[in-house]
């Protein structure tokens, strides 16, 4: 009799457990804490979205953690992190090795338009920069390119765009985008490479002071010159404009995907605006007439 109880005693038990887990309370889009790791390039907008999110939702944590985008992509493979934001478009390979370890569609969550642009010192007299003067610098032992390092998305795009691999390219290296930005005037005879986003943010004093050591060049392709405005952005004409966009291996709605969608609701897409990129989902403003 007495064994009789205990077995139904632990039937009883190992019901509430089961009951438990299937009901977890502790994950939840608006609260908890979550890192997000993100390439240099993209810091910026990825906290500006991060404290937007945290301020919509109290209970959150967010950190945002710079990688170099290589190496964050295989954190996320490694479940290191539950999100990271990416640039470049990934491999077939790569596609297929995130679906079999993560066991989840591929479906990049886009939600700005950047760019990858080429600066020189302000009191330089070079106005443009040719596609053929990229390929040609890229290939030279002169190393006329400063990139911020291997592995980083700036490499990663412009290698992808003029279909090299980066192992294949010459280049010098500063780490840091804003690094090169200050360091410039010491190599007159150079061009930087950084992102955009870099000093992207208008009204920002910081941005303004980086903004005023450097030059940005138009690039001309096939005869024409685009800038990085947001016509050119928007329309993708600038031949080195990026898509960001945010990869997750969180099969639920937690707090990776809470975040993307928030990132890529009108809410989101305001932020990303207001850091001086194009908003990857536009809203029609509806103007009520009485």
């Amino acid at each position: 009799m007495k064994n009789s109880i205990k077995l139904i005693m632990l039937f009883f038990v190992s019901i509430v457990v089961v009951g438990c887990k299937k009901e977890d309370k502790s994950a939840s889009y608006h609260k908890g804490e979550m890192t997000i790791l993100t390439d240099e390039s993209f810091k910026s907008v990825t906290e500006a979205l991060a404290e937007g999110y945290m301020i919509n939702y109290p209970e959150t944590k967010i950190k945002v953690t710079t990688k170099k985008e290589d190496l964050g992509f295989i954190d996320l493979l490694n479940n290191k992190v539950r999100i990271a934001v990416m640039s470049r478009d990934l491999t077939p390979e790569e596609i297929k090795e995130y679906e079999k370890q993560i066991e989840l569609k591929f479906l990049p969550a886009k939600f700005a338009a950047d760019a990858v642009i080429f600066v020189v010192p302000k009191d330089s007299p070079k106005e443009k920069i040719t596609i053929d003067e990229i390929q040609e610098g890229l290939q030279s032992d002169n190393k006329v390119f400063i990139f911020d390092g291997a592995n980083s998305s700036n490499l990663n795009f412009v290698a992808q765009k003029l279909k090299k691999l980066p192992k294949d390219l010459k280049f010098s290296v500063i780490p840091g985008s804003k690094n090169i930005i200050e360091e410039l005037n010491k190599y007159p005879d150079k061009i930087g490479v950084i992102g955009l986003n870099t000093f992207s943010r208008p009204y920002d004093k910081e941005s303004e002071q980086l903004r005023s050591m450097v030059k940005i060049l138009p690039v001309e392709d096939k005869g024409k010159l685009y800038n990085t405005d947001f016509e050119n952005l928007r329309k993708m004409n600038y031949p080195f404009t990026r898509v960001l966009y945010f990869l997750t291996n969180e099969g639920n709605f937690n707090l990776a995907n809470g975040f993307i969608r928030y990132s890529c609701t009108q809410l989101g897409q305001m932020i990303v605006q207001k850091e001086g990129l194009q908003p990857y989902n536009l809203y029609r403003r509806e103007v009520q007439m009485r």
